[in-house]
């Protein structure tokens, strides 16, 4: 069975994927561009949403790493033409990752202003973090299910119904956001900091219920559970430890940035934030190729045809570095008035201004980390991927953090360690791919 990896395919996946794939930093980015503009602690405000943001997506990006292992090895079976073997696989994986999310949920609610004090979080900042967490952390599990089933999807090399179902969260929120933070005169009172958290909380909900009803009308699998446990779930659930780990070092990394931001200050933490989101959401827009690259790579190998995996990876970083420097070239375009768009203190934009230079630098570095990263989950390379983002951690961005906020550089301090750590994250990525496959081909 051949694989059509021409320009055409990879951007219907890639396009769906990207639209997808800003969904989630689209609601934190909405919430930073909304509660940065409410008459009322404006700055605080911004403050806890970044750090409880941070928070929450450590949680999703360590426990929603079921996404990416269903998906490798979906795709892996449909290269193999035998998809009809992990029929209940699916269902399975979801069971298992819900009920860990209710877990997680339970222990980490009355934990809160610990949690939060962990962070640097203080006085107002530290109380706003609390009201906002206690609302949010309802929609983890939500999100976990939203990802899982986004899986299957991408597994069955589908990605238009995950753009559907973002579209319409995405959209959702942001209607919500500007009704319930702002309220309307008369009905609605202004609810703030609270109406943001709820606004988030409805969509992803909503994007939750669409989810169920589109798996279960337009594919074959279900979501009724069976036993025995399907032979696949010990690989599965080896991939999700190893991506697990992985994701905790990747998190220790924005653990560290947050929690120097924090103690820096309010308009330190809070420019951070701005900072953090615009920067998500444009590697989240670079990660369209990245997930057309998790899809194929997955069927490609598969299929063990692997002349055409090289032609892939070629192509896939050829388009991602000019996404990167797309976004990149807009940044500076329109740098003095993106900073606006998310407050109007002016110490807080000052701040924004001195670094997100370097935030706009990272953008085409991402592109060939992220589209490496995709194609090695692809394949199921999850151990190699765990290793090499704890050691880009522990050996690239920790000690240029520390070195920089030494030599008392704040935000750039923390900058320039993300830009050595997604360096660090993506060269040994491409090297081991060329030493994996290279030789197979000539072979």
């Amino acid at each position: 069975m051949n694989t059509d990896i021409s320009l055409k395919r990879i951007n219907k996946l890639a396009i769906p994927a990207l639209i997808a794939g800003i969904a989630e930093p689209l609601l934190s980015i909405t919430d930073t561009a909304i509660i940065g503009n409410i008459d009322t602690n404006a700055t605080e405000s911004l403050a806890a949403v970044g750090i409880v943001g941070a928070f929450i997506s450590m949680l999703v990006w360590v426990f929603g790493q079921i996404r990416s292992a269903i998906s490798s090895i979906i795709s892996q079976y449909l290269g193999a033409n035998r998809l009809d073997i992990i029929k209940n696989l699916p269902a399975q994986a979801i069971g298992i990752v819900v009920l860990g999310s209710i877990l997680i949920l339970s222990i980490s609610y009355p934990f809160a202003k610990q949690i939060f004090q962990f962070y640097n979080a203080s006085g107002v900042v530290l109380e706003y973090c609390i009201i906002y967490f206690k609302i949010r952390i309802f929609g983890f599990p939500f999100s976990l299910f939203v990802f899982a089933i986004f899986g299957i999807f991408r597994g069955l090399q589908n990605t238009f119904y995950p753009m559907i179902i973002a579209i319409f969260g995405a959209l959702l929120n942001v209607f919500l956001d500007i009704i319930l933070v702002y309220g309307i005169e008369g009905f609605i009172p202004a609810m703030n900091i609270e109406g943001a958290a709820y606004a988030s909380l409805i969509a992803q909900i909503s994007m939750a219920i669409i989810s169920f009803i589109l798996l279960v009308k337009k594919t074959n699998f279900s979501l009724k559970i069976s036993f025995p446990f399907h032979e696949e779930i010990p690989r599965l659930l080896g991939m999700i430890g190893n991506l697990f780990i992985r994701t905790i070092a990747l998190n220790t990394a924005l653990y560290f940035a947050t929690a120097y931001a924090t103690d820096y200050g309010a308009a330190y933490i809070a420019a951070y934030t701005i900072g953090i989101n615009i920067w998500l959401l444009g590697a989240f827009m670079i990660d369209g190729y990245s997930s057309a690259g998790n899809i194929l790579a997955g069927k490609l190998f598969g299929a063990k045809d692997y002349k055409s995996l090289i032609v892939i990876s070629k192509k896939l970083t050829k388009y991602g570095i000019i996404t990167g420097l797309i976004i990149m070239s807009f940044g500076f375009l329109f740098y003095n008035l993106i900073g606006k768009i998310f407050t109007k203190e002016d110490l807080v934009l000052a701040e924004f201004n001195h670094v997100f230079w370097i935030v706009l630098l990272t953008m085409p570095i991402s592109a060939l980390t992220f589209i490496f990263d995709g194609m090695f989950k692809g394949m199921g390379k999850m151990k190699f991927l765990r290793n090499v983002l704890i050691l880009s951690t522990a050996f690239g961005f920790i000690p240029t953090l520390l070195f920089f906020d030494w030599l008392d550089y704040k935000l750039v301090a923390i900058w320039i360690a993300f830009t050595i750590w997604i360096l660090a994250r993506g060269i040994p990525l491409m090297i081991k791919f060329r030493k994996l496959f290279y030789p197979l081909v000539k072979s």
